[in-house]
């Protein structure tokens, strides 16, 4: 059974950047669509982008577009998402998992932790 580890999060002022990284030991990712989530403060779960299985194709919600890129490594086995103009309302604990409908994913790990403030 799938179990994501997220890593990458940390303090970062508006306009910053960040990569996180998504991996799930002993299961190989290039077979599974993968998605970022992310729940902030008081709000519910909400897809933010997603990497298809196999061909790669990419997906982000609009309050992203232009600033968050996906992306896979197939050696290293790892999905990254790489966040950049990050704003205060960017802030929450991010989350991979399969599949980018968030009802439907599987494998949620602890997330790690954004912060956007100055």
């Amino acid at each position: 059974q799938v179990q994501f580890v997220e890593s990458g999060g940390g303090l970062v002022q508006p306009g910053g950047s960040l990569r996180l990284s998504c991996a799930a030991p002993g299961f190989n990712l290039y077979y599974t669509t993968i998605g970022w989530f992310l729940q902030a403060p008081g709000k519910e779960r909400e897809g933010v982008s997603c990497i298809t299985a196999g061909d790669g194709r990419t997906s982000y919600a609009n309050s992203v577009k232009g600033r968050f890129t996906i992306s896979r490594d197939n050696l290293k086995n790892t999905v990254y998402l790489q966040m950049n103009s990050l704003k205060p309302e960017d802030t929450g604990v991010y989350y991979c998992a399969t599949d980018c409908d968030p009802t439907h994913g599987h494998g949620w790990g602890q997330g790690t932790q954004v912060t956007v403030s100055s």
